[in-house]
């Protein structure tokens, strides 16, 4: 299985499935000197663990991360660096129904088109436990960028039909961690409580929106043509299990918008800098970060895994029926926000390492 590795400079290469021995990762291209915060790294994981409300999967793990490799006396030594989380909750049996039949838009049937053999337990290696490693190197990522000033934020907008509309650079994100869907707007969050509580008794699943802001990203981010800025942030968010769609700035309004109405007019702040406007493009163009705040938004859909009867085949092409059953969440749009906020890390990372010799010490990073 190839494609289990992301970044050029700054790259993580991900390990481990859903039921087995444990989740993990490899970070190469890490400069060395970079302080380890290992209270911030478990936070970040702790923010993504499951349990956390009624509308999250019951499953218990501590996701308790242990380094192995490339640090020394609290930095980095510039060698790989490597750590894993132990899988402690499985349950395994709970899959036993589902070994010869495929379920409705899972990984079941196109795993096994593929390599002719799938783990059923939990989804394997296609199941989102795999993004413990993704927020472990992106909290790493996060602690290079904090040299650099750079600061990432992302936030629930949406949860089925109950939206937090606008651009978040003009939105108050200091309530986001106050309640359990990680909206900072207290109305719209009761609103969305309200809704997965209807759609847990119904055994339905629901969808949603990200937002994300991340702020002081110097200009002069990105590679043109085809490593872009954002295109590399939408492949990345689009690697995100349940991930749907991705939009830069304005997105897809924009599709409504005059140009006059969506360019970015430049002038000279108070400060003699050249600066925009507007932000409608969401801070990056020609594929290259101009400065600006650069934000975007994620649609993730509805957990495939219902509470409810489903209709499907099995490996002979026999019609089943599928029993809900299991720990599953209800909506993964709140646990996915510091996945989302991992994954831009890694982004905005690489291509900071890419403006900069591997061979700098940290401290240059930020000059």
């Amino acid at each position: 299985m190839a494609g289990n590795t992301f970044g050029t400079f700054f790259r993580l290469t991900t390990f481990g499935e859903s039921h087995g021995h444990a989740i993990g990762g490899v970070i190469d291209g890490c400069p060395a000197g970079l302080a380890m915060d290992f209270e911030f790294i478990q936070q970040e994981l702790d923010r993504r663990r499951p349990g956390q409300s009624s509308f999250a999967t019951a499953r218990k793990e501590p996701d308790i991360v242990e380094f192995f490799s490339g640090i020394f006396e609290g930095k980095t030594t510039g060698a790989p660096v490597a750590f894993c989380i132990q899988n402690t909750d499985q349950k395994s049996k709970d899959y036993d129904h589902l070994k010869d039949v495929f379920r409705p838009s899972h990984a079941d049937y196109t795993y096994e088109q593929k390599y002719g053999f799938r783990d059923y337990r939990g989804g394997g290696r296609s199941s989102a436990r795999e993004t413990l490693a993704r927020v472990a190197g992106g909290a790493i990522a996060r602690l290079l960028l904090l040299q650099s000033g750079i600061s990432i934020q992302a936030y629930v907008s949406q949860i089925g039909p109950v939206s937090l509309p606008g651009n978040p650079a003009d939105i108050d994100l200091s309530g986001t961690e106050e309640n359990a869907v990680r909206c900072p707007d207290a109305a719209a969050a009761q609103r969305m409580l309200e809704y997965l509580a209807e759609l847990k008794q119904q055994g339905d699943t629901s969808g949603g929106v990200i937002s994300c802001i991340a702020k002081h990203v110097p200009a002069g981010l990105g590679e043109p043509v085809f490593d872009k800025l954002n295109a590399d942030l939408a492949k990345a968010m689009l690697s995100i299990n349940a991930v749907r769609g991705f939009e830069m700035g304005e997105g897809f309004l924009a599709a409504s918008m005059k140009g006059s109405e969506h360019n970015d007019l430049f002038a000279v702040d108070k400060d003699k800098h050249i600066a925009t406007l507007t932000n409608h493009s969401g801070g990056i163009q020609g594929g290259i970060s101009n400065g600006e705040p650069v934000w975007f938004r994620v649609a993730f859909k509805g957990v495939a895994t219902l509470m409810q009867d489903q209709p499907s085949v099995n490996r002979n092409g026999e019609p089943v029926v599928i029993h809900g059953s299991g720990r599953h969440d209800v909506c993964v749009v709140p646990r996915a926000v510091p996945i989302v906020e991992a994954m831009t890390a890694l982004v905005l990372a690489d291509h900071l390492m890419r403006n900069h010799a591997l061979h700098l010490p940290i401290s240059k990073l930020a000059d």
